[in-house]
Parts: C-alpha cells; structure tokens; sequence
C-alpha cells in the first residue's frame, strides 16, 4: 500500500534528471551505508537525527527521504520535516526499493569533493559553447544541484582551481577533459556511471557538436548552431549557463522520451506530448 505522503520509484525516476526534480536525502545509518555506498542522483547525506537542521535550506523545496528499507527512519524524518512546513515525502521501499528496479545510482567515492557550503566548485575557460554548458548542465542535473561554475580566462584556470580548490575541466592535460574522440561530457558520463539510454543518447550529440562531426547524430548540427546563438546573446557566462540548461533540458526530455517520434504535420496531438 502506498500511502499519500509517498512517492514510489516509477515516479520519482521521471523526475530525475528534470529542473523539477527534488532534493533527496539519504538518512540511511552509517552500517547501512557502508554496506551499499551508493546513492540515487542529487542526494545529500544526512544523519536522520539532525534531519531538522536542514529546515532552513529546503524550505520553499520538494524533498524525498529515503532510508534503506523506506519504513521508520524514513517516515520519522519526513514527519519532523513536514512539522516545519517542509513538503516532504518518502520513497517507497527506499533505497531497496530503488535499487532492486535498476534505477540510476552513483558511487560514493566518484562524487567530487565539496567546500563548506556543500557544494562542488568548478572552474573552466570563459566564453563557453557546447561542452562548458553541457558538462555543468549534467553535473547540476544529476550529480551537484548547486554546484559552483567559475569561468575565468584560459590562462588563469589551473592557478584558480589551486588557490580556490576548485575542480578543472574541458581544458589540457586535466581529468575530466578530452580523451581521444570522447568530449569532456562523455568522461564525465563515464567516470560518474550515468550509463542510462538517455543520457548516452545526448552525450553522442554534444560530442559531435564539440568535435564538429555531426555525421554521429543529426541534432549534432542544430545543437551547435543553438549554442553559438547563445554565445552570442549573452555576454555574462553565468548568464548563458542558465539559459544553456533550458537547453539542455529540452534535449534531454526529447533523448528520454521523444526521440523515436516524428513531426505530425497536422494539427492534432497526442496525450504523450502533454505528459
């Protein structure tokens, strides 16, 4: 029986990976964790006995608690949240649950390191076009919800991300950077374990819109062209990573749900479109 303040599985994981998707906090025991350190995209860590110090940052949030089995510890830590005008829920059959369907999960020990407000800084060269937006775009999507961008100049890069311990990407001689024919985004979805349909779908199009090889996949073509008319629009690259996301969210529902359609000239449409 699921009860209304759950959410079940099928439905939290049409949420992931969507600007609408909600925080998730693993309130797990640390035995447990241990056990299986892995966690469902966008979750936070958290002790299900300091769950009410987080009131302050979820408010205004959708949250979904999950602990291993979804019973006690998860319904107590939703319930105290709730109390403090959260709108909280629990995932039905927890984090079992989640991963018994195959749902996404990542590693612990791939997730980037965080400074003291929780969040991941990452620093790359300004005036970013196609992997600068879509590695960040991923990252915030599935990985660091609040992740930090720095852009500064290409020169300044490495000595930025040392004095202000931030993570470097998309330029030489880094990690998460090219390697042979694989764009940064691609090492990102490998390194991170994002193998879903999806998402390998979309890395095959930002790969040949920053290669310049669109003969891999049509849409390469009309992602460049949409990501240089962002670049030209927006001078402040903060800016266009926000518009970028948008973007990126569009390709990404097309890639998970729409990419076997064709264009209906008529003028009628089906319930799918709406859902």
């Amino acid at each position: 029986m699921t009860y209304p303040t759950e959410i079940k599985t099928t439905q939290l994981s049409r949420l992931i990976g969507m600007p609408n998707a909600p925080i998730l906090i693993d309130v797990r025991i640390d035995e447990d964790f241990e056990k299986d350190p892995q966690l469902i995209p966008l979750s936070i860590r958290c002790a299900f006995t300091d769950i009410a110090s987080l009131a302050p940052q979820l408010e205004g949030n959708r949250v979904v608690i999950y602990c291993q089995k979804g019973k006690k510890i998860s319904h107590g830590a939703a319930a105290i949240l709730r109390n403090l005008g959260i709108h909280a829920e629990v995932l039905e059959g927890g984090h079992f649950a989640w991963r018994d369907a195959g749902e996404l999960l990542l590693s612990a020990d791939k997730l980037p390191k965080t400074n003291s407000k929780g969040q991941s800084v990452w620093v790359t060269r300004q005036r970013p076009k196609v992997d600068r937006i879509a590695c960040p775009w991923l990252i915030r999507r599935f990985i660091d919800k609040d992740a930090q961008f720095l852009f500064v100049p290409p020169s300044e890069v490495l000595a930025v991300a040392e004095k202000f311990d931030a993570i470097p990407f998309d330029i030489p001689d880094v990690f998460w950077s090219h390697r042979q024919d694989l764009c940064t985004f691609d090492i990102m979805v490998e390194e991170f374990d994002l193998n879903i349909k999806p998402i390998k779908r979309l890395a095959k199009i930002v790969r040949g819109a920053d290669t310049n090889r669109h003969d891999i996949a049509p849409q390469a073509a009309g992602l460049l062209a949409a990501s240089l008319g962002l670049s030209r629009m927006y001078k402040d690259d903060l800016a266009q990573l926000d518009a970028g996301m948008m973007l990126y969210d569009f390709f990404f529902r097309w890639s998970r749900d729409a990419s076997d359609e064709e264009h209906d000239t008529g003028l009628q449409h089906s319930q799918k479109d709406l859902d």
